[in-house]
This record gives C-alpha cells, structure tokens and sequence, in this order.
C-alpha cells in the first residue's frame, strides 16, 4: 500500500488542519495509508521520511513565509539529504497547501523552498482564511491526485 505524509503547521484558527484534514480524504479516498503530524505539536521525526512514498505539505502564511515548523523540517531534511546524502530522501511526489489571511505569498515561497523534495502534483490550493467548501473540495481533489499519482508510479 502507498504511504502518504501530511505534514504542516496548524494552530490557533485551525484553517490549515481543516485544509490537511481534506487532503487526507482525498489520499485515502485514491487508497493510500496516512499520517498526519502537526508541527505544532513538536518536531517532525526526519528519520522516518523516507517510509513514505508521497507527502501533502501545508503552512499558514507566516509574513509571506512557512511556518517555522515546516521550515525546520527542510532544514532537518537538507541534512540528511544533501549532507549526509542518505537514500529515500529525494525524488518524493508532494502537493502543497495553505492558508493566508491577506496576500498569500507563502504560496511562491512554498513552490520554490520544496521542489528539493522532488515532483510537485498538481497547483497548490489556498485558502483565504476559513477554507470554505469550495477549498475543501480543491484540497481533496489534490489529495486525489496525489494518491493516484503514487499508485501509478
């Protein structure tokens, strides 16, 4: 079975988890098996990254940045994949998602910091602010993708 990550930051409104939480219908909905993990929570284990065969990412707009969550994952996976050029770090599928309250530049900051990863599918979603029925509908629809697209490679 493919296994899928989601892996952003979510706290105080909870429009991002809303976002991570339609994603994952939508991986699980293409057949994948998924993990959650909310940076809000702690730090994301970089050592059990390469178990997964596709990742969602998804970060509120921090002052047209990624939350420092995510960002500390990038940092944790440079090193393991670039310094230390361990296997199962690079050529991941991903999607991203994420949440802004004005503006939204997170977006093109997000597109460029995670093509390191690998292969992006599909466009990001945003959402201004709440995500309303459409955006889930988006977010689960990429999710969708994202699981078909692992399925078939």
């Amino acid at each position: 079975m493919v296994k899928a990550l989601v892996l952003y930051h979510s706290q105080e409104y909870g429009n991002t988890q809303r976002m991570a939480e339609a994603i994952s219908e939508g991986l699980e909905q293409s057949g994948c098996e998924i993990q959650k993990f909310n940076t809000n929570d702690g730090r994301f284990d970089i050592t059990i990254f390469p178990e997964f065969d596709c990742v969602a990412f998804g970060s509120p707009d921090y002052f047209s940045y990624v939350a420092g969550g995510l960002k500390t994952f990038l940092d944790d996976h440079y090193i393991q994949a670039v310094v230390k050029k361990k296997e199962g770090y690079a050529g991941k599928l991903y999607a991203l998602f994420y949440s802004h309250g004005g503006g939204g530049k997170v977006k093109s900051v997000m597109i460029q910091l995670f093509k390191r990863i690998g292969t992006q599918v599909g466009e990001p979603v945003g959402s201004y602010g709440k995500p309303n029925q459409q955006t889930i509908e988006e977010c689960k629809r990429l999710g969708r993708q994202l699981g078909r697209t692992a399925i078939s490679s």
